[in-house]
């Protein structure tokens, strides 16, 4: 059987190949435990790879719904405020008209004069309210550009019937904002319209404030109505939000296992790699021996 034929070339080359292969084992882990991540490029492992461009995609959705679920809670709690405003004024107004209506105080002429002026007081407060805004926009205008839902003069709805709506999850949205007649009312039954009639007759015509008070019970209930509404998408919104923030927690989590390195384990990796460099280069200086060249010189 022919043997092979081993130089001091050859020796050099495989020993050289065989630290090199050792240096770049260590430059793999240093370059990991620097970066803190396991996976540095699809080919260092193409399977986790596609596992995490999976769970990235998956994180930054369940992230947007977050964001979108505190701007929602944003608004539909300014409006909540607004609304529970409303409602004590207008409280505050029916007592008024009470008031009126009674056989003592508010028999006089000057009394109900007085009753009525509150009233209108109470009515320009409550359109201020009804203007009120959330990150500039007008909460009861709809989708309306526009800086006000009610014309603070006349009392008559400027916004427009669109609703403004939030994604808090996959396929779940909710309705944070939405036209002011889902608050107010329309036509005769206006809330503003209401009060205004009930400052109009307080002064010259008492015997209609039962009927005002009729049309102002049946705008109290709308506001009621729609002040419950709220509150149960405040609670969804809630609830979704929280769904999402635990989403987002799995994720990150999930996300790490696969991404990121074992801290510990890379660490000792590394010290044994190093170790194994150094006893590769001791060897190295002993195998590759003087030649017969060295000798003869």
């Amino acid at each position: 059987m022919a043997g092979y034929r081993v130089t001091e070339r050859s020796i050099a080359t495989n020993v050289l190949m065989g630290l090199q292969g050792n240096l770049s084992r260590l430059g793999n882990i240093q370059e990991r435990l620097s970066s803190g991540k396991q996976v540095a490029q699809p080919s260092d492992s193409p399977t986790a790879a596609v596992a995490i461009m999976q769970y990235r995609g998956e994180l930054a959705t369940a992230q947007q719904h977050s964001r979108n679920a505190e701007d929602a809670l944003g608004w539909l709690g300014t409006v909540d405020t607004a609304v529970s405003s409303m409602i004590s004024q207008v409280q505050r107004v029916r007592q008024l008209v009470l008031t009126g209506m009674s056989n003592g105080v508010g028999g006089s002429a000057d009394a109900r004069a007085a009753l009525a002026a509150e009233v209108d007081q109470l009515r320009s407060s409550t359109m201020g309210i009804a203007n009120t805004k959330y990150l500039d926009r007008p909460v009861f205008g709809g989708t309306t550009a526009g800086a006000q839902a009610l014309d603070a003069t006349s009392g008559n709805y400027v916004g427009d019937t669109g609703t403004v709506m939030r994604t808090v999850g996959d396929n779940v949205k909710v309705t944070v904002a939405e036209s002011g007649s889902t608050f107010f009312g329309t036509g005769a039954n206006q809330l503003f319209t209401v009060l205004a009639d009930l400052s109009a007759n307080l002064n010259s015509n008492p015997a209609a404030l039962s009927g005002d008070l009729n049309r102002l019970d049946a705008a109290f209930r709308t506001l009621q109505t729609a002040q419950s509404t709220v509150g149960a998408r405040y609670n969804q919104v809630e609830q979704m939000q929280q769904a999402a923030n635990d989403r987002v927690d799995a994720l990150t989590a999930q996300l790490s296992d696969v991404e990121d390195i074992d801290l510990p384990k890379t660490i000792s990796d590394m010290s044994l790699q190093q170790a194994a460099y150094q006893a590769a280069l001791g060897a190295a200086a002993k195998v590759v021996q003087p030649s017969l060249v060295d000798f003869l010189r």
